[in-house]
């Protein structure tokens, strides 16, 4: 599917991976609505600026309302809150679970029928390696990035009949504010996003983006004990 003359809403596009995604839609040809929670944070020329909380339900339903003919939908807004699943504020883990499941859950669900008017149209939900792997110091984190991996491959199909094709992207670690206190390497995230869009318009359903989200996929059939072989 071609970028050029698609509109498209991108969430969590004030900053980071998100706001490379809506300038390299825009700079495809796309008109992009860059949603964030606070619009005047978008500084992106070029972009129209939306209102869009991912855990407000209402916030999500004015997104839809006060957008037209949006044809790809990117899933890219994020929480990293460091919370253990045994330790961690229970607030804190409702909020990983808030904003990458039930929040890509809800712009899915507002924004299906307006992906139905086209004959093409998309979702891109970004996910991560840690979609298929988990840390006990991020494990809210990567339990919420595993079920956004499931909701995505259960709405694949369910969205496949209207003809839009979901894809999901998994990659590890990218060099933006949510990392920065990481010391371990990183991907430049305008490179990731070209990959990404690349993907979009190649048709890909799952987007690999670098080289250790490929180790760890290729490993998932070696189960519990090849991914955890210390807690076995």
């Amino acid at each position: 599917m071609k970028i050029a003359g698609r509109t498209a809403l991108v969430t969590g596009a004030n900053r980071g991976f998100g706001r490379h995604l809506a300038e390299q839609l825009r700079d495809r040809g796309a008109t992009v609505y860059a949603g964030a929670r606070n619009p005047a944070t978008v500084d992106l020329p070029g972009v129209v600026p939306i209102a869009l909380d991912v855990t407000d339900a209402d916030s999500v339903a004015a997104a839809a309302a006060a957008t037209d003919g949006v044809s790809v939908v990117v899933n890219n807004a994020g929480s990293s809150t460091g919370s253990s699943l045994l330790t961690g504020r229970i607030a804190d883990i409702r909020l990983e679970m808030d904003t990458h499941y039930f929040g890509t859950l809800a712009v899915i669900r507002a924004f299906a029928p307006r992906l139905a008017e086209h004959d093409e149209s998309c979702v891109l939900n970004v996910l991560s390696v840690l979609s298929w792997l988990s840390f006990p110091q991020t494990g809210a984190y990567c339990a919420a990035k595993s079920a956004e991996w499931s909701l995505t491959n259960a709405l694949r199909l369910e969205l496949a009949a209207q003809g839009t094709r979901v894809s999901s992207l998994h990659i590890g670690y990218m060099d933006t504010d949510m990392t920065a206190h990481i010391s371990a390497p990183k991907s430049d995230p305008a490179v990731i996003a070209k990959i990404a869009l690349d993907g979009i318009e190649a048709g890909a359903p799952e987007i690999v983006a670098d080289e250790t989200s490929r180790q760890v996929q290729a490993g998932l059939s070696a189960g519990v004990t090849g991914l955890y072989p210390s807690a076995v």
